[in-house]
């Protein structure tokens, strides 16, 4: 299913004028599963204890939260269709499973309709949306939500749009390219869904005002340069200043340009 960007053609408010969000007219038009949902409470960036780790978020529209079967555990059962996930850039798919009469939650995956079968490793087949681990995937085959191992969930490529490739198998490793064209090594072991996620066409969104940030839980964020000079080592100064320095951070590391790539990477098993 091809994600078609809506742009307003005839704006009549400011925030329309460069609005393009994605259509949601193949979601389904019926209440989210309440038994696959929990209630979700917003950390405003903070850790365990109280402290900021993240800043520049708060408030936003109050959510619930989609257990999704990551792991394809019980993701043996009938496409029902689309799903809107708040926490999630793409969609979800609802499944149904007519021999134990459950329903569950999936990523969506590109190119899988309602009405298809989609089973999980020893019932799955070389299919989009089928899950298999990668000793059973044939070199070539594009993937997605990626686990590192068979006891853990899939931890890679899950975003809108993404997508993997296996490119080959060597004892008990897989190479597989990433999105960012880097190649990592996988234990066979490990599993993966075929295909790629749907909604690859997240990144053509433009909110078109400040308030529907809001709505998604972010926070306006000040320049440096605008700031006292108490507060940031950009501040101060007479008239308009470019900050006097290279671009550092509230508290006077280097950003912008600074390597931030792990040089010491451990072999997945």
């Amino acid at each position: 299913m091809q994600n078609k960007v809506h742009i307003n053609l005839l704006p009549v408010t400011p925030g329309q004028r460069f609005t393009r969000l994605l259509k949601r007219d193949h979601l389904l038009k019926i209440d989210r599963l309440k038994k696959k949902c929990s209630p979700s409470k917003s950390k405003a960036g903070r850790n365990h204890t109280g402290q900021i780790t993240l800043r520049h978020r708060g408030g936003g529209v109050k959510q619930s939260y989609r257990l999704l079967d990551i792991g394809h555990i019980n993701s043996d059962g009938v496409v029902e269709g689309y799903e809107y996930d708040p926490n999630r850039n793409p969609n979800i798919s609802r499944l149904f499973n007519p021999d134990t009469h459950c329903h569950n939650y999936i990523l969506g995956v590109k190119g899988v309709e309602k009405g298809k079968v989609l089973r999980s490793y020893n019932n799955a087949s070389l299919k989009s949306g089928h899950s298999l681990s990668l000793a059973s995937i044939p070199a070539g085959y594009v993937l997605h939500n990626l686990s590192t191992s068979r006891e853990k969930y899939g931890q890679y490529l899950r975003s809108a749009g993404a997508y993997g490739q296996l490119l080959q198998k060597v004892n008990k490793y897989a190479r597989v390219k990433l999105r960012s064209g880097e190649h990592k090594l996988f234990s066979l072991k490990a599993s993966a869904s075929l295909g790629s996620v749907c909604e690859e066409g997240y990144r053509q969104i433009n909110l078109g005002k400040a308030g529907r940030k809001r709505y998604l839980g972010f926070r306006p964020s000040v320049r440096g340069v605008a700031i006292n000079p108490v507060d940031h080592p950009h501040g101060g100064g007479e008239g308009k200043t470019s900050g006097g320095r290279v671009s550092v951070t509230p508290w006077g590391k280097p950003t912008k340009g600074q390597p931030t790539a792990k040089k010491n990477r451990k072999l997945l098993k």
